[in-house]
């Protein structure tokens, strides 16, 4: 009998927690639109506005909540309609804020893929800006967000692997998506400290967001968030003896020494490029990921690990592996059984 399959790509998109399916399942019969104004949109109303409040409580959020189908239109809300002169970012960002900046000024890294705290911005102005993500998407690195110098400047922080994990950094605005803590797909949020920040552009969602708002995936949110246990302390010990099990087959830690979330990592290993390596994995039962989800289909060499100043033959041979609250101990040691297979049968070639 074949193996169970075995998940370690939870950065991309991790399974619902129960309590966030019940939630979801039990709000499918609040079927009324909550912008109607008889009895029935009026209650979905108010059910949708406490749905708000729970999510602000949760996060630890004093502004505003703003519903969007993800992290991703909630980045393109926050970064196009904002108020702002201009818009200052970094060359290891999600794809999804690279495409809605071009032609703007990216932030030197170091080789860990880190800004830096201290940094001039020509002309000065107080129009600025700042789209820096709080946790990296392919390599866990967590940028120091809170003692960056940003000289009045506004922040915009994209917190869809941090929300839920770890606290929200002080910024203007923070993007997150659901399904990266347990919640359903096609729901998440801009939260905004100041509406007066953004141009409006919508009918709904306090005029800043156009379309009917999804009640049962809002309420699956809130349900994921609350229940949310602290599992990050258990999945510092699984990365720490992945990293090292990597190590002595031959590998190599993306960011190894760098302030790194303890659900991604990147490895990799010498002599086989990371499409080889996910074929392999996956016919043996294992999901893990090249580079982001939203660009591992094409399989395109990271942009992040060249911003780092990985050439491309190194940035070629890279995977990334996450973990979620389901994790353990077993699973870890069955993925590096695999890679220290593959590892072993490239090094005798």
């Amino acid at each position: 009998m074949a193996a169970e399959r075995l998940y370690l790509d939870h950065a991309a998109t991790t399974p619902m927690l129960p309590a966030a399916k019940a939630a979801m399942i039990d709000a499918l019969d609040r079927w009324a639109n909550p912008s109607s104004p008889h009895a029935d949109g009026r209650a979905a109303r108010a059910t949708l506005e406490r749905a708000r409040a729970r999510i602000a409580e949760a996060l630890g959020w004093r502004g505003h909540v703003i519903f969007t189908s993800g992290a991703s239109e909630a980045i393109a809300i926050g970064l196009m309609r904002a108020k702002a002169a201009r818009v200052v970012t970094s060359p290891v960002e999600h794809d999804s804020v690279l495409r809605v900046t071009p032609g703007a000024e990216r932030l030197a890294v170091d080789g860990d893929g880190i800004i830096s705290v201290r940094h001039s911005r020509a002309g000065g102005d107080d129009g600025v800006m700042f789209a820096i993500q709080h946790v990296n998407n392919e390599t866990g690195v967590i940028q120091p967000l809170d003692v960056l110098e940003r000289d009045g400047a506004l922040l915009f922080a994209d917190c869809a692997q941090s929300a839920g994990k770890l606290a929200l950094p002080d910024a203007d605005m923070i993007a997150i998506s659901a399904h990266k803590f347990g919640g359903p797909p096609g729901i998440g949020a801009l939260l905004v400290r100041d509406l007066g920040l953004l141009h409006a552009g919508g009918g709904q969602e306090q005029g800043y967001r156009a379309g009917t708002e999804n009640l049962p995936a809002i309420l699956a949110m809130a349900a994921a968030l609350e229940a949310r246990a602290d599992w990050l302390p258990n999945a510092a010990r699984l990365r720490a003896r992945l990293d090292a099990g990597v190590e002595a087959a031959g590998g190599q830690v993306v960011a190894r020494d760098a302030p790194r979330i303890p659900a991604i990592a990147s490895y990799r290993m010498p002599g086989l490029s990371a499409r080889a390596q996910l074929i392999q994995f996956d016919l043996a039962g294992i999901s893990v990921s090249a580079g982001s989800a939203c660009s591992s289909g094409s399989l395109k060499t990271s942009h992040v690990l060249h911003a780092m100043g990985w050439d491309e033959a190194a940035a070629n041979k890279v995977v990334r592996v996450s973990f979620g609250p389901q994790t353990g101990a077993a699973d870890v040691e069955r993925f590096l059984g695999q890679w220290t297979a593959m590892a072993t049968r490239t090094s005798v070639r």
